[in-house]
Parts: structure tokens; sequence; C-alpha cells
């Protein structure tokens, strides 16, 4: 069985690559800090160039464009073996400007590029329940969906090229409101008099009901501050959402608050 490639492990990133890996997929890894890859039942090796020589689909899972571009195009990037004909999954959330250019840079090495960025963290990413959204050619879609399949619950396919990254923008515009609202309005309702747990159990009958809500009220009760999605990623998320307001001359009142 072919090796499938995986680059980046990150929170999310070693989070799917072992799902992966728990499916039945043997997986061929590389990340910047090699040590993040020790101890996982896969093959490590030294760049992204070898990955590509023992792989014919990539998984990329970056911080962000920049770190994909240098994956690509930097020394002992994918670009300086033979892609001809292979795959790459970015599921990286990217700037809606530079994936077009991803488009067409795997375009002119004769391989296959497909945005599948994804909603969900940690948890639904173990569970194989992310939601998937996906944005290229329709047959590197079809190649690419028995292992979408495998980490995720719900695939929208939008084929039209950075139609997948702006609506992973869209969903963190409300993912990172959402989240400073919950939690001012918890302090609030705790400093109005009420217990934490009444405040969240009142937030969650009513206008807190969401997904956010119910994946975040226990951690929040038990001041679990660990790690799923860091805020360094949001804050680069939120930045990419004002430069795609300002491209359709629209203003996010909300979005810049946060």
């Amino acid at each position: 069985m072919k090796k499938i490639g995986f680059i980046g492990l990150g929170y999310l990133g070693k989070t799917i690559a072992g799902r992966l890996i728990s499916q039945g997929e043997e997986l061929v890894i590389w990340n910047r800090t090699i040590e993040k890859g020790r101890g996982m039942p896969a093959e490590l090796v030294d760049c992204p160039k070898q990955v590509a020589q023992r792989s014919d689909v990539i998984f990329l899972n970056l911080f962000d464009s920049a770190a994909v571009r240098a994956v690509l195009t930097g020394g002992g990037g994918l670009f300086d073996a033979d892609v001809a004909g292979k795959l790459v999954i970015d599921t990286t959330t990217n700037h809606f400007s530079d994936v077009l250019g991803f488009h067409e840079l795997c375009s002119k090495k004769g391989c296959r590029y497909l945005e599948a960025p994804v909603l969900g963290s940690v948890i639904p990413a173990s569970q194989g329940n992310l939601v998937i959204l996906v944005s290229g050619e329709t047959a590197a879609y079809e190649r690419a969906r028995p292992y979408l399949e495998k980490i995720g619950k719900t695939i929208f396919y939008l084929r039209e090229p950075a139609l997948a990254n702006k609506m992973k923008l869209v969903n963190n515009l409300v993912l990172g409101t959402f989240m400073a609202v919950i939690a001012e309005a918890t302090v609030l309702g705790e400093r109005s008099g009420a217990a934490k747990e009444t405040v969240l159990d009142i937030l969650s009958a009513g206008a807190g009901n969401s997904g956010v809500m119910n994946a975040k009220k226990e951690r929040i009760l038990n001041e679990d501050f660990s790690t799923h999605f860091s805020a360094a990623l949001i804050y680069k998320d939120l930045h990419y959402i004002q430069d795609l307001a300002r491209t359709l001359r629209m203003p996010l009142f909300t979005g810049a608050v946060t």
C-alpha cells in the first residue's frame, strides 16, 4: 500500500495524522520540529521533498500561507521532487489570495491542489467528525474523497478556487467573536451574583446555545485552558478575515473589535 504524506504536526495536524493512521493508512511525515513526530507509528523524513518522493497523496496542515509556500517552493520543498501526477490536500486555513497562487503553482508542476480547510478542533478530529470545505478540480476531489471521509463527517464541495478558504474565514469570524462573547458574558454573569455553572446553563438554554458552547462549556467550568486552537491561529484568521472584508468594501465592526 502506498503511503500517504503528511506535513504539519501542530495540535490539529498531529490529531488528523493520528486519525488517518487509526483508519489503516500508512503515513510518511515531516514537521519543522521533528520531535513532534517521534513516537508516532509512521515514517519520519528529513524534508518535504522526501515526503513527495515516498507518496502520491500529500496532506498539509500548516500555520499559515507563508508556511505552505515554504513547504511547496522552499529548499528541500515538495517542488524539489518530481510531483507530476501527485495530489496535495491542503487543510491549512489560508489567505484567500495566496491560495489562488497555490492552485496555479501546483498546476504548473503537473500536480493537483485541493483546498480542504476544516471546521472543528482536536476532539472532533480524533473522532473523524470534522467538517471539511473543499475547493478544486472535481477529479482531484473525487481522488481525495476516500481520505477526507476518514477524517470528516460532513464535506462541502464548493469547487471554485479560494471559496473554501473564504467560507472557512466566514466560519471563524463567528467562532472568534462568539468565543469572546461567551467569555465576557460568563464573567459578567458571575460578577452579577450567579454561579458560573448557572450562568452557563442559562446561556446554553438561551441565546448562547450553539456548537461552540457545547464544545467549551465543561472546559470553562473546569477552568481547562489547554490549547485546542491557539490564540495565535485565531489572531491570524481574524486578520485574514479583515483583508477579505476590505476587498469586498464591507466593514466588520464586531470582527474588528474582536
